[in-house]
């Protein structure tokens, strides 16, 4: 229930952001007409509409976005007629008889009809563009992770409702605005054309892609902080990679998110129990879950929970192209070396974010290169992330030796009070002369701490499925070979270069000499890349501001910007030595097959 109450008001906050500037017109023109025959019916269709088609977009293929975008293009077409009988009512008559009888009929039915408000409100359903918050970003990535369900479509037409709430008031308070300037000025039909005009302005909005593009970023900077404050004051966990975490969707998709992602990008981590802050005491969470359903154990033999009575454990869910996971990894390694032979057992749950990240050659080798020598449980089908209730990466789990659940931590940092939560737990174990002293960790390359002060980019991901600030011209074009031009990105935005196959996970490079551009702002860019199926090496080249990056080169690059994909991982590929600024970020790759998934940053 307390979801449902968080979707619905996180609706409401629509009518605070410019992503809702686009539907407004259509809105307004049912304001001087009765509420219950034209304006409710306008809105339950768009209630419905939009909730069943973020349902299918959020657990379904590209079939499902590939029908919307076609529906999005009748939806268009359909309102711009309706937008331009209201404004030229006499030059429709002089139209082609057939357009004339059907704009007639649309235009009696959308005037008063409940059957042409409803059809109205379900072409606005189609073209509505929510920016995605933390709250809708909440359902869709919990959607993306539990599957197919009723609960994903009604806390979707819960979010949709608290939109046509807000609406719905401003049809009532519009509509005795108009019949004042009818009363006082007779402006009847000018408020008709204005309306009209109003229509068709949005209509070319909404098909430039404003409405996704420019007013998505207005709106994020207004409402996540609103939407943020909501979710903490109801005490409800994003169901997010947070971070800086992998992704909005990030096992989608906040993905989270980063996202978070997706909520992803960003530094904002959940405080792991405020109560032991406050009181110094380690309050029981509760019972820790089954440890079965992975797929196989690296570097023990399957561990569970029964067997682990009477040890200390810590648990931390990761995924090896993660750069938050990766960043914590020295700390979780560190602990594990200097307490085991205290009574402290670490188990590392391996949850995928990608799909290559399943491939268990490919997770024995990060794990070996990673120097992970502790237990490893690749939980593949998401077995243990679901008991557990999991939503982030990485995430720690503290776990007494009486098999409770004392403590817990979401995202990066907060590495010396997680220690001493170790060390606590230990002595009431029983575990004699527990070392008082914080471990010092000395990081390189991607594992190094993110200088999150200045990381102003967020987590951006290439496959369709979560992409977002994409401003190539013409835009994406999802599932096929298309040749793209990068459009000049401004801070944040992206685009690409040369013939490329946008997936849902990923884009492919169809040939030679394709490039991505990214204009950042952070000390650090990583990038999660892969070669084709044959695992041939492709050679890359990187520039910032058009030149080599010299000094600023990442590990996985030379100071000239050439670089090789062998595997599929993540690659950092800037590491800048001086105070982070704008730039430019190219990656031109000189061969064909590179699979590109998600930037981060840190």
């Amino acid at each position: 229930m307390l979801l449902f109450l968080l979707a619905y008001l996180g609706g409401v906050l629509t009518i605070v952001s410019p992503c809702i500037l686009p539907v407004l017109p259509f809105v307004f023109s049912r304001a001087d007409r009765p509420f219950l025959k034209s304006g409710l019916p306008m809105l339950a269709g768009m209630t419905v509409t939009f909730a069943l088609i973020a349902s299918l977009a959020a657990v379904a293929g590209g079939w499902a976005v590939e029908a919307n975008r076609y529906g999005r293009f009748a939806a268009i077409g359909l309102l711009a007629v309706f937008g331009i009988m209201l404004l030229f009512p006499a030059i429709a008559e002089r139209v082609t008889r057939p357009l004339v009888d059907f704009g007639a009929r649309l235009s009696r039915s959308a005037d008063g009809g409940i059957g042409g408000s409803l059809l109205l409100g379900a072409a606005t359903g189609l073209l509505w563009a929510p920016c995605a918050g933390p709250v809708l970003g909440l359902i869709l990535t919990g959607a993306a992770l539990q599957g197919a369900n009723i609960g994903t479509t009604v806390l979707l037409l819960a979010y949709a409702a608290g939109a046509a709430t807000s609406l719905a008031l401003a049809i009532l308070v519009g509509g005795r605005v108009f019949a004042a300037m009818k009363r006082s000025l007779g402006a009847g039909e000018w408020v008709r054309r204005g309306l009209g005009a109003a229509v068709l302005v949005a209509v070319a909005a909404i098909a430039l892609g404003l409405d996704t593009g420019l007013l998505t970023r207005l709106s994020l900077s207004g409402t996540v902080a609103l939407e943020e404050r909501l979710i903490k004051a109801l005490g409800a966990e994003q169901p997010v990679a947070m971070s800086g975490g992998s992704g909005m969707m990030q096992a989608d998709p906040a993905m989270m998110a980063d996202g978070s992602a997706m909520m992803a990008g960003g530094s904002a981590m959940m405080a792991a129990n405020p109560q032991a802050n406050a009181t110094g005491a380690l309050p029981v969470e509760g019972i820790v879950p089954s440890l079965t359903g992975a797929v196989e154990w690296l570097n023990s033999p399957p561990l569970t929970t029964e067997g682990l009575k009477g040890k200390v454990v810590l648990v931390d869910f990761w995924t090896y192209s993660c750069v938050n996971c990766l960043r914590a990894i020295p700390y979780v390694r560190a602990w594990a070396e200097k307490y085991k032979d205290q009574g402290l057992v670490v188990i590392g749950v391996h949850t995928p974010e990608f799909a290559f990240e399943k491939d268990l050659g490919n997770v024995r080798q990060a794990a070996t290169d990673l120097g992970t020598t502790y237990p490893v449980a690749v939980d593949n089908d998401y077995a243990i992330w679901r008991v557990f209730n999991n939503r982030y990466w990485p995430a720690h789990y503290f776990i007494d030796a009486e098999g409770r659940i004392r403590h817990h931590k979401f995202g990066e940092g907060g590495y010396d009070e997680s220690e001493r939560v170790i060390q606590k737990l230990l002595a009431e174990a029983g575990a004699k002369q527990v070392a008082s002293d914080i471990v010092a960790v000395n990081a390189t390359g991607a594992q190094a701490a993110s200088d999150t002060a200045d990381v102003l980019s967020p987590e951006t991901y290439i496959g369709y499925e979560r992409a977002q600030n994409f401003v190539s011209p013409g835009g994406a074009v999802n599932e096929v070979a298309h040749t793209y031009t990068d459009g000049g990105p401004r801070l944040n935005e992206w685009g690409f270069d040369g013939s490329w196959t946008i997936g849902r996970e990923h884009a492919a490079l169809n040939t030679a000499d394709g490039a991505i551009v990214y204009r950042f702002h952070a000390r650090d860019l990583h990038l999660v890349l892969g070669p084709a199926a044959d695992g041939k090496p492709i050679r890359f080249r990187v520039t910032l501001d058009g030149a080599p990056p010299t000094e600023d080169h990442g590990v996985d690059v030379a100071a000239d910007g050439t670089g090789v994909i062998t595997g599929q991982r993540l690659y950092q590929l800037v590491r800048q030595k001086d105070a982070a600024r704008d730039r430019t970020f190219e990656i031109r790759f000189l061969d064909p097959g590179v699979e590109a998934y998600a930037f981060t940053f840190g």
